[in-house]
C-alpha cells in the first residue's frame, strides 16, 4: 500500500518543508504546484493563500513541521474548504504569475514558428535531393537561396536560440543535412567567419553528402556494422559528391567541404588522410557538426548518444580528430547541456532542454515534468529568468520513470533549428 498522504495546518509551515498545493496551477502564484519552501517570502505567500491544510512530503523535506496549536499530529486528508478571497499579497503574486504565463504563451508561439520554418527548410532539402541530377542549376539556385536566408537570419540578430525539435523516422537523410548546416552556421557565427565564408560554409554543409545518392540504399540504411567492402564503398561518397558538385558548378570552397568533411586533423580520416592545416578551415567546421549529428542520430537508434554524451565523447575521446579551437567553440555554444538533453534541476524536477542561447549556454530553456499540470500545458522555464534554479545533472531517457518519459517525449531523432531574436526581445 502507498503511504497515506500527510497534511499539516498552515501554522506548521516552515522553511525546508516539501509541500504539494492541491489546487489548480492557475489558482496560485507559484511556478510549481510541488516544491520545497525556501524562504520567508514563500511562507508569507503560502499563508496568504488561506489553505486550512496543506499536504507535505516528509521524505523530501529537510525538517519536520512546526508543532500546531490546533493539533500535535498530522491529520489525514479532509474535504478541502472553499478558498477564501485572495489577500493583496496573493493578488500581487498572481499578477506576476499571469505575466509569466503570457511569456510562456509567447514562447510557445515562437516554438511553433521555429517548427514551421524548419519544416519549410526540410521540404526544400528534399526537393534539392530529388532534383539534383536532373536539374543541377535549378538545384544550386534553391540551395543558395535557402542558405542565404539562414545566414542572413543567423548573422543579422544579436541573439539566436538553438532549438531541439522532433524528427520523423525515415527522413533522417534530410534532417542530417539540415542539422549539419544549422550547426555549422552557428559555429561560424561564434568563430566570426566573414559573411561570404559563412555562405560557402552553409552551401557545402547542406550538400556535403550528395555523393551518397550514388551509394546503394542497403548500405546507407544498414543498422549493423558495415563490412570492409561496404565501408570502402561508403567512403567513395566524397569522390562521387565532387562529380555532382562539378555538374552544379559549385565554388571551390564548397567543393572542398564535400571532398574533405571526413578528413580528420590527426590524419585518420578519408579519402586522402589529410592532416590539420591541409584541411580547409570550412571543412574542419563541418566535420565537427557532422560527427556530432552522427553520434546523436546513428542508423541504429539503439546506439544513439544523448547530446550531452555526444559532446563529452568528442571532447574526451576524439579531441585529436578536430580543430581544437573550433571544437571548444562548438561545445561552448551548445552548452554542457545541449538542446534535446534530459536534465534534473536543482529543485529535483526533471526537464527536457528545448533551446539554448549560445551566448549563455548554462541557462537554457527547459520544459519540465509536473504531474499537477496537463502535458499539453507543460511549464516551460527560461533559466535566464529563473535565477534560483540551475541544472544539476544530465540523465539518459532510459533512466526516466514511464510517466515522465511519456510526458516529456524525449526526441528519438534530435533535430535543430534556430530562432533569431532582436535585442529588445532577448
Amino acid at each position: 500500500m502507498p503511504d497515506e498522504p500527510l497534511y499539516i495546518n498552515a501554522d506548521q509551515l516552515c522553511v525546508g518543508l516539501y509541500i504539494h498545493l492541491d489546487r489548480g496551477w492557475m489558482e496560485h502564484s507559484f511556478t510549481f504546484s510541488s516544491f520545497k519552501i525556501k524562504d520567508e517570502k514563500q511562507l508569507n505567500t503560502l499563508r496568504a493563500l488561506g489553505f486550512p491544510r496543506l499536504r507535505y512530503d516528509p521524505k523530501r523535506s529537510d525538517c519536520r513541521p512546526l508543532p500546531s496549536a490546533a493539533s500535535a499530529a498530522p491529520a489525514v486528508a479532509a474535504e478541502p474548504a472553499a478558498p477564501p478571497a485572495p489577500s493583496p499579497e496573493e493578488l500581487a503574486a498572481m499578477q506576476a504569475k499571469q505575466a509569466r504565463i503570457e511569456q510562456l504563451k509567447a514562447l510557445r508561439r515562437n516554438l511553433a514558428e521555429v517548427n514551421k520554418k524548419f519544416q519549410q527548410a526540410n521540404n526544400t532539402v528534399k526537393n534539392i535531393s530529388r532534383n539534383l541530377r536532373s536539374q543541377p542549376q535549378e538545384t544550386l539556385r534553391q540551395a543558395e537561396e535557402l542558405v542565404e536566408q539562414m545566414v542572413e537570419a543567423m548573422l543579422g540578430e544579436d541573439t539566436v536560440l538553438m532549438h531541439a525539435l522532433n524528427g520523423k523516422a525515415g527522413e533522417d537523410a534530410y534532417f542530417h543535412s539540415l542539422n549539419v548546416t544549422v550547426l555549422s552556421i552557428m559555429l561560424a557565427r561564434i568563430l566570426q567567419f566573414s559573411h561570404e565564408d559563412t555562405l560557402q560554409l552553409g552551401l557545402g554543409a547542406l550538400l556535403h553528402d550528395i555523393g551518397k545518392l550514388d551509394i546503394p540504399s542497403k548500405i546507407l540504411l544498414k543498422t549493423e556494422p558495415l563490412n570492409k567492402a561496404e565501408l570502402g564503398l561508403l567512403h567513395l561518397h566524397c569522390d562521387y559528391g565532387i562529380k555532382l558538385a562539378a555538374r552544379m558548378e559549385l565554388s571551390e570552397a564548397a567543393q572542398r567541404i564535400i571532398r574533405e568533411h571526413h578528413e580528420l586533423s590527426d590524419g585518420s580520416g578519408y579519402p586522402r588522410q589529410l592532416k590539420g592545416p591541409q584541411i580547409s578551415p570550412l571543412a574542419r567546421v563541418v566535420s565537427i557538426a557532422n560527427q556530432y549529428d552522427n553520434l546523436c542520430n546513428p542508423p541504429n537508434l539503439a546506439e544513439a548518444l544523448t547530446p550531452h554524451e555526444a559532446l563529452s565523447k568528442m571532447f574526451t575521446q576524439q579531441r585529436a580528430h578536430f580543430d581544437p579551437e573550433a571544437l571548444k567553440a562548438f561545445i561552448r555554444c551548445l552548452g554542457v547541456y545541449p538542446p534535446g538533453c534530459i536534465v534534473q534541476l536543482s529543485n529535483e524536477m526533471i526537464g527536457l532542454v528545448l533551446a539554448v542561447n549560445p551566448n549563455k549556454p548554462l541557462r537554457p530553456t527547459v520544459i519540465v515534468y509536473d504531474p499537477e499540470v496537463p502535458k499539453e500545458e507543460a511549464i516551460i522555464l527560461d533559466l535566464e529568468r529563473e535565477a534560483e534554479l540551475n541544472i544539476s545533472k544530465s540523465l539518459r531517457p532510459g533512466q526516466l520513470p514511464h510517466e515522465i518519459y511519456n510526458y516529456l517525449s524525449p526526441r528519438q531523432h534530435v533535430t535543430y533549428y534556430f530562432d533569431p531574436q532582436q535585442a529588445a526581445a532577448s
